[in-house]
């Protein structure tokens, strides 16, 4: 369980009054200038300190040549400095009751030479008889959407919506990678977080705070590749089982892979099955491939519990439907019958020729929006359909029927989960379907496939956790 004083100052890592950036600088060959972009462009309303010996000002704040030098309190200090003088940073820090640190800084356990576990095991002492929390070394920093706090050296991060999915990741690439697809595909996040190489904030810390200090956060994203105490992380997730769902994406299954993981973390990804095993103990959902991981994501941030295996599939042409059908039965959903009232309101707004059983092709009511609102409407009120999904490519002989079905759907606002993949070129019906995803009326994906994942998602995780 978290101590006091790391819940405090995890607290003050994500929601700090004011931010001390230690190698802050104008040069933008240094980290640190990115740094000051990131906070500065991302709208950080608390104090900015920039700290610099050799600079009496830097981006028209005023600097100073250390924190002691500056004199007040500062919630938490991000770091870019040569990792030769971070033993004297963290003296600082702790000697100015910093208790939140984002370490940006390389050159710990992941490198071969000896002097970077030293190091490491240095400043670990030293943070942790201050009580410092520290996210890092070795990372890209941390954003808290919610406060507008972008700590990274990565300026576009602000640019992701604010949301309900929390990342949690090893990998600086990978993140910077869930950013941009976020940005594209109208994701939401609360936090991103680059453990790095962990100098005393792990998974284990990081999912404890999520789950039960951070009502920002619904579904928690993980991706992991080497764990020093899998073990703890294990009762983590069995004592907060169910509370949130959590989604994991754990590499290193390859030789190869692993051998990488020890270089770039400093932890080996130990047996992969065993951490499989381990993860279908604890309701934990395992995803294998990034893009489904995100979308997963958004599915369980976006929709209700799913409560049984039912599915209806509505479709605007017959393809995409039969392409989604091939999904959904692979991963155990159903394309249930509808019941006898349902399938006659159905016939009454379809001409016979069209196919009106589950998955239904609306594809003749284009141009009758009415027809469109009452087929849809009669399978939300089907005891047999659990979930539904929608999917509709634009051609011009349809472009009104989002505008025509969009007061239904916000005004039903998923009593059961609505995935969707509403697809249209650019410009066409983004505003509408932004709006609709924002109102929580539907999660939209860019293809019939992707859609009918996510849905299998909703049903693997209700069966983890009912397990």
């Amino acid at each position: 369980m978290l101590m006091n004083k790391n819940i405090s100052g995890m607290n003050l890592l994500f929601n700090p009054k004011s931010v001390a950036i230690i190698g802050a600088s104008e040069k933008t060959d240094k980290l640190g200038s990115h740094v000051m972009n990131s906070l500065i462009k991302g709208g950080y309303k608390g104090k900015i300190i920039p700290v610099n010996p050799f600079s009496e000002t830097i981006m028209g704040l005023k600097a100073y040549r250390s924190i002691r030098d500056y004199g007040k309190q500062i919630d938490m200090v991000i770091v870019a400095v040569p990792a030769k003088l971070l033993s004297e940073v963290f003296r600082e820090c702790a000697d100015s009751g910093v208790k939140g640190v984002v370490l940006i800084t390389a050159g710990f356990k992941e490198i071969e030479d000896s002097s970077g576990i030293e190091l490491h095991n240095t400043i670990a002492e030293i943070a942790n008889k201050a009580g410092i929390s520290v996210i890092g070394p070795n990372t890209f920093g941390m954003i808290n959407f919610h406060a507008s706090l972008n700590a990274s050296f990565t300026p576009e991060f602000s640019r992701v919506k604010k949301g309900t999915i929390a990342l949690v990741s090893q990998s600086g690439g990978i993140s910077h990678l869930f950013g941009f697809m976020a940005i594209r595909t109208n994701a939401g996040f609360s936090k991103i977080i680059g453990l790095g190489n962990r100098l005393n904030i792990d998974f284990a810390e990081m999912v404890e705070y999520l789950m039960d200090h951070d009502p920002d956060t619904k579904v928690l994203m993980l991706y992991m590749e080497g764990i020093d105490n899998p073990g703890r992380l294990m009762e983590i997730f069995k004592k907060h089982r169910g509370k949130k769902p959590v989604i994991v994406n754990k590499t290193g299954s390859s030789e190869k892979g692993d051998q990488a993981s020890k270089s770039h973390t400093g932890s080996m990804a130990g047996r992969h099955e065993i951490y499989l095993g381990a993860f279908r103990q604890t309701g934990i959902l395992a995803i294998d491939d990034t893009e489904t991981l995100l979308d997963s994501a958004r599915a369980l941030a976006g929709c209700p519990k799913l409560e049984g295996n039912g599915v209806a599939i509505l479709s605007g042409q017959a393809g995409p439907g039969m392409a989604a059908c091939d999904i959904c039965e692979a991963y155990g959903l159903k394309i249930v019958d509808f019941n006898n009232h349902t399938q006659e309101r159905i016939n009454e707004n379809l001409p016979p020729l069209a196919l009106r059983s589950n998955p239904v092709d609306m594809g003749p009511a284009w141009y009758d929006a009415d027809a469109s609102r009452e087929i849809i409407k009669a399978v939300m009120e089907d005891d047999n359909v659990n979930a539904i999904m929608l999917l509709i490519m634009f051609a011009s002989a349809n472009v009104g029927v989002v505008n025509g079905i969009s007061s239904l759907l916000l005004n039903w606002k998923q009593k059961k989960p609505l995935i969707t993949c509403i697809f249209a070129p650019p410009g066409i019906w983004d505003n509408e379907m932004e709006h609709l995803e924002d109102s929580g009326a539907l999660v939209n994906f860019p293809s019939p496939e992707r859609a009918a994942r996510a849905m299998a998602s909703l049903w693997k995780y209700k069966n983890a956790i009912d397990k």
